[in-house]
């Protein structure tokens, strides 16, 4: 909502579009061994060695995934990375390489390009991934990133989303709901924006959940945490369209049922009270918010032992025979089926 009134303007045109590219990845520094040539030629090259290599993929277009008019292009940049190395993490991998594409109109001029490379950039090296390619053409709606990210993992240590058993606990990283609310508390004060330009929010008691909102980390540190505790789940996910659309996948996926505590579900107390001035219920957008980008896991009863006293895993449920279903037990100890109502990606919405 803050705008700099006389911005520096490059037009992009007066680069082209090879000249784009050299600019923005000029900085970028190679660091895996396996990136055997990065940009710079026609494709690159990686080497897979003896490992599995792990692919995904994913496409943000503004208006239907991100609002320029409250989220910084620098904040962009670097979420779009999150989102991408998730999906890595959820594989039980190692994220290495990402590529990068992007369409722009003609309303963005360098310095803007600049800012969300700023960001892309902040996110490789705090990573530790090497950006080996891409791609920048012309856009008549807006910007548009798609982001490939490429992982490595042992045969032996990759997880699938297939592998629970009935008796595996379901656990889940950090807390759920912030982001969505942040969301919610985003589009508000543009509302209010709207009708008084001059007025400036005021955030600090939403500093939590906006952070969450714009500027998500994956989790990488609970790849490396498992590894350490010798724990490797039996089946994992990201949650990015929210808790309960993941949890039905790793149940179907699994052939199996499941039985969700909501006492157990973590929660922020930024959640919690931003919820309660929203007037809505907290379990309700924890399991249908999205955008946390936390991991949910199965694990065997065995390897609770190793886990129970870290305070990034809390297990909030249990893995069940597919014919119990799949069952929120609320704080009243009624089962209530699962429902996805999380985000839908092909939802179009006016």
């Amino acid at each position: 909502m803050l705008e700099d009134k006389n911005p520096q303007r490059t037009s992009l045109e007066e680069l082209g579009e090879f000249g784009l590219i050299d600019h923005l990845t000029k900085h970028f520094e190679i660091k895996h061994k396996s990136t055997v040539k990065g940009i710079g030629d026609d494709a690159a090259v990686l080497s897979s060695r003896s490992k599995q290599i792990v692919v995904t993929t994913d496409l943000l277009i503004e208006h239907v995934h991100f609002d320029l008019s409250y989220v910084p292009l620098k904040h962009l940049g670097y979420k779009s990375v999150m989102v991408n190395l998730s999906d890595v993490y959820a594989m039980n991998a190692q994220a290495t390489q990402i590529t990068i594409s992007i369409a722009v109109s003609n309303r963005f001029p360098l310095e803007a390009i600049e800012e969300l490379y700023s960001g892309i950039d902040t996110a490789a090296r705090t990573y530790g991934i090497d950006v080996i390619g891409g791609d920048t053409t012309s856009s008549t709606t807006g910007l548009i990133i798609s982001i490939t990210a490429i992982g490595e993992v042992n045969e032996e240590d990759v997880v699938y989303r297939n592998g629970a058993q009935p008796n595996d606990l379901l656990v889940v990283t950090g807390d759920i709901g912030a982001a969505y609310m942040g969301l919610q508390v985003l589009e508000r004060e543009k509302e209010v924006f709207k009708v008084n330009p001059g007025n400036q929010p005021d955030l600090e008691p939403y500093t939590y959940i906006i952070e969450r909102q714009l500027k998500p980390e994956a989790r990488k540190d609970i790849i490396e945490l498992l590894q350490k505790l010798e724990v490797k789940p039996t089946s994992m996910i990201d949650i990015s369209d929210g808790l309960s659309s993941e949890i039905i996948h790793l149940c179907k996926q699994s052939n199996v049922g499941v039985e969700l505590y909501e006492n157990k579900i973590p929660l922020d107390p930024q959640v919690i009270s931003t919820c309660e001035e929203f007037n809505v219920d907290s379990t309700t957008i924890a399991l249908n918010g999205g955008e946390d980008y936390e991991l949910l896991m199965t694990i065997s009863q065995e390897d609770f032992p190793k886990i129970k006293a870290n305070p990034d895993l809390t297990v909030i449920g249990f893995i069940t025979d597919k014919d119990r279903g799949m069952h929120l037990i609320t704080r009243g100890e009624q089962a209530i089926p699962i429902i996805a109502k999380g985000w839908n990606a092909m939802k179009n919405e006016e």
